[in-house]
């Protein structure tokens, strides 16, 4: 029995609102067949597996249910045992469907609502997901688009057939637009949420200044001058890196233009942003120099571990390397990603006198010799008695009025000053409590095991219960990287181990951090 009924006007509907809405017409189908699947269930039961297909050239609609052959039955509305399908359908195998046709229902006034409010939310989804598809890879590209309304300073931009968010903060300072403004912004983010795609416009961010110079400078655009780096105050200043890959063209040069026309247009769309177009440099100082223009530097101090980088600046040019309420320094900082610390020469000389009498008085305590030897000690860049214990005796009778005699009496003043230090902090270890088993452990000296000790770890069980960077945070991390740390816990737990099967020796070095995780755990 032939239980379709002729609807053609569906292919019709399908085919305007395909066309209006910019879908595909089969998913358009696709959402009237699931509207009039739910028409089906609320007639017949929303447990049973009601199906509805619509003929592709005919627009006949069919409705049927679906019950699938298994072996034991779990869910009586949608599920048949094998040995009863195989009356109905004698080859019918288990996870296959019996497929009974159904009366093509007729639409009254509750179904036929219901049906068009399932085809609106299918199309509006499919809305979605093709606004999402199309903007996903977009990111990072500048776009022009019509002011449609303010949400509390927040604006809605209409982007051809979607809309994009350009919040307040992402506006540069003391700007507005009305509606029907036409604006100029940067996606940097596109993001699926539950009310659908949103697209996230940025007028403030980096990037923004970056690919407008794209636009502006065609060798930006070609590959020839690659932008390394951009900082940005937004409405104020901002600082951009810039390198050649082609030794002939100036790539600072190039970004301003003729009479500074390419930086120009820049400016204006910026709302009147002061651009410090520098030349990048593999090379950390350099970089940091040029990052500080129109400042002039005279000296650089880098230090790699911490991140940051000591800046000397002749003292008149203080206030224009820090800048206004610090931009200068700021945005420098935020290009070259160094902390930049900037000190006038006086400063400077004043630090480097200071550096010089302390440590000129930790030789004269710890070595009772006059202020000349301890100087010169300090000149040739001793910076504790430690270094000068274990320097040999040649390189230390090699410094300009010293001799072998002076030399061998400096190393053993130093050496029993370390003795005499290591006795006492020895005698402290001792009297906190600290086990002789944690003191046998090779890597700790007397100084660490006083440390430990302060923090109340006193056994092996309570250094073996300590993570890596817990214990680098006691001893110093200056004292002590990760890698021995791991070491030093690993082998305070050996004896948590000892007469296990498979037990492993404790560990050197640094492969004990996921051993280290277990145990910890």
């Amino acid at each position: 029995m032939d239980t379709a009924i002729a609807r053609p006007e569906l292919l019709l509907v399908a085919d305007a609102v395909a066309r209006e809405k910019n879908i595909d017409r089969e998913e358009v189908l696709e959402a009237m067949e699931q509207a009039i699947q739910k028409a089906g269930r609320a007639k017949y039961g929303h447990e049973k597996d009601i199906r509805a297909t619509i003929d592709r050239k005919t627009g006949d609609v069919r409705l049927s249910r679906w019950t699938e052959a298994v072996e034991t039955v779990e869910n009586e509305e949608t599920q048949i045992p094998v040995h009863i399908a195989r009356k109905f359908k004698p080859e019918i195998q288990v996870g296959e469907h019996l497929i009974d046709p159904l009366p093509p229902i007729d639409f009254g006034r509750i179904a036929a609502q219901t049906a068009k409010q399932v085809i609106v939310q299918r199309v509006r989804e499919y809305e979605r997901k093709r606004q999402f598809d199309e903007f996903k890879d977009r990111v990072g590209e500048i776009v022009n688009g019509v002011v449609k309304r303010t949400e509390y300073g927040n604006l809605m931009v209409e982007l051809g057939r979607a809309e994009a968010l350009l919040r307040r903060d992402e506006l540069i300072p003391r700007e507005s637009f009305r509606n029907g403004d036409r604006v100029r912004a940067y996606i940097y983010d596109v993001r699926e949420e539950p009310r659908g795609p949103q697209i996230f416009l940025s007028r403030t961010h980096p990037g923004f200044l970056a690919k407008l110079f794209a636009q502006e400078v065609p060798e930006i655009y070609d590959g020839i001058i690659e932008i390394k780096a951009v900082s940005r105050d937004p409405g104020s200043r901002a600082k951009m890196a810039v390198i050649s890959r082609d030794s002939s063209i100036d790539p600072v040069g190039a970004c301003v233009g003729m009479r500074g026309s390419r930086v120009q247009a820049v400016v204006q769309e910026l709302q009147g942003e002061k651009i410090d177009i520098i030349p990048w440099s593999p090379q950390a100082a350099t970089f940091v120099v040029n990052a500080l223009a129109p400042a002039e530097v005279t000296k650089v101090v880098l230090d790699e571990e911490a991140g940051r980088v000591e800046v000397v600046v002749p003292d008149e040019q203080l206030s224009l390397a820090i800048g206004r309420r610090g931009q200068n320094v700021r945005l420098a900082s935020q290009l070259t990603r160094w902390d930049i610390d900037i000190l006038t020469e006086a400063e400077e000389s004043e630090r480097r006198q200071e550096e010089f009498r302390r440590r000129s008085g930790l030789f004269v305590e710890a070595l009772d010799v006059d202020d000349v030897i301890a100087g010169l000690l300090v000149t040739e860049g001793f910076s504790s008695v430690e270094e000068l214990a274990f320097t040999p005796e040649e390189e230390v009778a090699a410094i300009e009025g010293f001799d072998d005699n002076v030399a061998a009496e400096l190393i053993r003043r130093a050496e029993a000053f370390l003795a005499r230090r290591d006795e006492e902090l020895n005698e402290k270890r001792v009297a906190l409590g600290v086990t002789d088993e944690v003191a046998a452990l090779d890597v700790l000296t007397p100084a660490m095991l006083v440390a430990l000790g302060e923090k109340g770890v006193k056994t092996l069980d309570d250094l073996g219960d300590l993570a890596s960077d817990e214990l680098t945070e006691i001893v110093g991390a200056d004292n002590m990287d990760e890698d021995t740390a791991n070491a030093v816990i690993m082998a305070a737990r050996a004896h948590w181990f000892e007469g296990e099967e498979g037990a492993q020796p404790a560990a050197e070095g640094g492969e004990t951090a996921s051993a280290e995780e277990a145990a910890h755990d």
